[in-house]
């Protein structure tokens, strides 16, 4: 893509190092008189974010770990010290923490760029490759560094998210223990995190090399789609795109500082100010923002597929979601890159993104949230006031039988004249049937706009009526509800839908608008600016 190289050593020393080390003549030909597309926007900048969000996650990183205890009786109390008595501290924790979430929210953006403009497409399959590699990576990293605080949420977030790799079959239960380091999340399991989390870092920078190498080899896409044909579709790196970055990056960095210094803890949870204790689970655990879709999709599946359960199922759905991203190239089959000219693929992209964006919020919110129901739940309990109580035990001669042999008894004590009878089964053939004879039955429909305010209405009811009445029905019923889990569902059915169905059609069947011929024409000729 940048040909032979035009660097010139101006003087002896630069002369004498190019010939033995020519690390200035790289940095040159990368930086400087690297040509980049002349039409590139500013989702092109976020390239830059990311490398500044790398190098300050790197140094912060490394500065905390000089005061980070990794033992499970005092990582708690070292962040803590961390914040409060080592000079800056507070300030380097707040930059490491934050600047987790502004690496994830830049990524996102550079990701959903490159699935919208197409740059997954050859011949940068490698190139997508490594990015794909990079960021599971930061999903990685980003879950160790959430437990090293060592709070309530550190603490069960590692608990929930390592039992999950039990579910899978044969070998997750040992890759459990494994990674654990015994039985439980305890002191082997913050050793192995933290020094996987401060390992990572450095294993992410290489494959940013490598990223940016096969960027290099494979030129840059653009919004057009179109490849590079002569020198009139490209400019210098330096000083066009470079100063672009400068001015996007400065923004980032404004964003950046509002967080670090008005809001540090927005992006975080309040759980994890609260030291680990093991015999106290919290009302609701939850990862950190940037791991909420997954962790929706992970809940989404609460149901079994066949011979799959849903513990397995979730687990499953939650590591294709990223497996896919691997094999996206092959997956599109349109020869158009950018979106810009498919109109009807387009428009799914942003319902993708809109179902992306529903994933995240599912993934913070108590699944059994109840979003919108037609009608209350209500029950109708039924009693008897007054009459004689009688119970009495029977077994059915099999478990086929037992439905059978059961009407059978309340018929016989029917027929004795009982006003109402109840069975409750104590194994598969065995069950006590009782029933009151005389007496007067009543009935009354209490209701409740979830089914914990039914249940208090159920236990009012009781109390309104007293002890002295013998219950024996409480039927309840419960309407259709559109629950979070629900939507995250049908928002789970959409991501893949996108990928593996709509994607490969659309790629077949679609008819793109007409694509410029060169960079240039649309960027230098007027109806190409309009």
């Amino acid at each position: 893509m940048s040909g032979l190289s035009t660097y010139e050593p101006k003087s002896g020393l630069t002369r004498w190092l190019d010939k033995r080390l020519p690390i200035i003549r790289l940095a040159h030909d990368s930086f400087v008189a690297y040509p980049t597309p002349r039409n590139l926007n500013y989702f092109w900048t976020f390239g830059a974010m990311l490398s500044l969000c790398l190098v300050v996650q790197i140094v912060t990183g490394i500065v905390l770990a000089m005061h980070y205890t990794p033992h499970v009786d005092h990582a708690f109390a070292s962040v803590q010290r961390i914040d409060r008595d080592v000079p800056f501290g507070w300030l380097i924790q707040n930059i490491h923490s934050v600047g987790a979430s502004m690496f994830f929210l830049a990524v996102y953006i550079h990701m959903f760029r490159g699935l919208y403009y197409g740059s997954y497409k050859a011949p940068r399959e490698v190139l997508w490759i490594l990015g794909c590699i990079i960021y599971l990576l930061m999903v990685v990293t980003g879950f160790l560094g959430y437990t090293l605080p060592w709070g309530q949420m550190s603490f069960w977030g590692a608990t929930v998210i390592t039992n999950i790799l039990g579910a899978v079959p044969f070998v997750g239960e040992s890759i459990q223990v494994w990674i654990r380091g015994g039985g439980s999340i305890d002191q082997p399991t913050l050793s192995r995190f933290f020094s996987l989390h401060y390992l990572l870092p450095f294993v992410i920078a290489g494959v940013v090399a490598l990223h940016v190498w096969a960027l290099h080899e494979a030129g840059q896409n653009n919004p057009a789609g179109v490849d590079v044909k002569s020198k009139a579709d490209t400019v210098p790196f330096t000083p066009y795109a470079t100063i672009k970055d400068l001015f996007a990056v400065i923004l980032f960095v404004i964003l950046f500082a509002t967080f670090v210094f008005f809001m540090p803890n927005a992006l975080g949870h309040a759980d994890n100010y609260i030291p680990a204790n093991p015999l106290q689970t919290p009302p609701e655990i939850v990862p950190e923002w940037y791991l909420l879709p997954f962790y929706a999709i992970l809940r989404a599946f609460d149901f079994n597929i066949g011979p799959i359960d849903s513990k397995l199922a979730g687990v499953i759905g939650m590591f294709a979601s990223i497996a896919v991203l691997f094999v996206l190239p092959w997956i599109d089959t349109s020869r158009v890159r950018s979106m810009r000219y498919r109109p009807i693929a387009r428009q799914f992209f942003l319902i993708f993104v809109v179902a992306c964006l529903i994933l995240g919020w599912c993934g913070g919110q108590n699944p059994g949230l109840i979003l919108a129901k037609p009608a209350d739940f209500s029950a109708t309990l039924t009693w008897v006031s007054g009459g004689e109580v009688r119970s009495e035990q029977f077994t059915a001669p099999s478990e086929g039988e037992y439905e059978e042999f059961a009407q059978a008894q309340r018929d016989r004590l029917a027929e004795q004249g009982a006003t109402m009878t109840s069975i409750t089964r104590e194994n598969a053939r065995t069950a006590t049937i009782t029933g009151v004879f005389g007496g007067t039955q009543s009935t009354e429909t209490v209701t409740g706009a979830t089914p914990d305010a039914m249940e208090e209405a159920i236990t009012h009811a009781k109390e309104e009526v007293g002890s002295g009445a013998a219950f024996f029905s409480v039927e309840r019923r419960s309407p259709y509800t559109f629950t979070v889990t629900t939507l995250s569902q049908i928002a789970t059915f959409y991501y893949f839908f996108f990928f593996l169905v709509l994607l490969p059609l659309l790629g077949l069947r679609e008819k793109p608008g007409r694509v410029p011929d060169t960079i240039a024409k649309p960027v230098l000729t007027e109806q190409g600016a309009a």
